[in-house]
């Protein structure tokens, strides 16, 4: 993989990357066989490694950490003008380019995460997809799961377990795993399942997304967008600020 410039927002390093990079480098990791971690930033990944520096270290463990929603991608720009990122990514976007190019390359894939009934579904949504096993993600055994993976011969492991909890997992069992490419998604493994609700095209293009979620979701979501965004924004100036003294 080709070294590619990092930016640094709240003490965490963030690959200036774009889809094609990445899914360049998850190609050459199956054809080289050589491990790729990738995972993803976004605003209340951001606000809890602010109150948990040890994520900040997980995700320092990754060989490819994008950035993920429009607060992240504004907040870089916000920081450091021109300097920022310079494309705005979405991980339910890159994991619908990422089932294109599986079903193109049949790649196998593995996916841990989520409920049964999710898993299920990405068969039914994907018949073309090559998938190899499945895990759900809140009963199992981790060297169970990893036997299964393992003999599973994957090329590529989905990991939905929520943060920091799949960076964990991930970061303590890479050794173990005999897999080419991990990929921690959150609740985007239902993307591949075709049942995570997105909204218009038109909420997409603004980073609006999240509002859809919301209304799904009050109960879980309401402080991660109520109080994590302001918050965000308040620490982005405040990190502005600091980083205008430093100069």
């Amino acid at each position: 993989m080709m070294p590619i410039k990092t930016i640094d927002l709240f003490g965490i390093k963030l690959n200036n990357i774009s889809y094609a990079e990445i899914l360049d480098s998850i190609r050459r990791s199956i054809q080289y066989q050589k491990q790729l971690k990738i995972c993803y930033v976004n605003v209340n990944s951001l606000n809890l490694s602010m109150i948990n520096y040890k994520m900040k270290n997980l995700f320092s463990e990754f060989d490819v950490v994008h950035n993920d929603g429009l607060g992240v991608f504004l907040g870089s720009k916000i920081l450091y003008g021109k300097d920022g990122l310079v494309n705005r990514l979405s991980g339910s976007d890159l994991y619908e380019k990422l089932i294109y190019d599986c079903i193109k390359y049949n790649y196998k894939l593995f996916f841990f995460g989520d409920k049964d009934e999710t898993l299920n579904q990405i068969k039914r949504k994907h018949p073309q997809l090559n998938v190899v096993g499945a895990q759900n993600g809140f009963e199992f055994d981790s060297t169970s799961t990893i036997n299964e993976i393992n003999q599973s011969g994957s090329d590529i492991l989905i990991v939905g377990l929520g943060t920091p909890k799949q960076e964990e997992w991930i970061i303590l069992n890479k050794q173990d795993l005999k897999v080419s490419v991990i990929i921690s998604v959150g609740d985007g493994i239902k993307v591949f399942s075709g049942t995570k609700r997105r909204g218009p095209k038109i909420f997409q293009k603004l980073g609006l997304e999240w509002i859809v979620r919301l209304f799904f979701e009050p109960k879980r979501l309401w402080k991660r967008y109520f109080i994590g965004i302001p918050l965000f924004i308040f620490r982005v100036i405040k990190y502005k600020f600091m980083i205008s003294k430093i100069r």
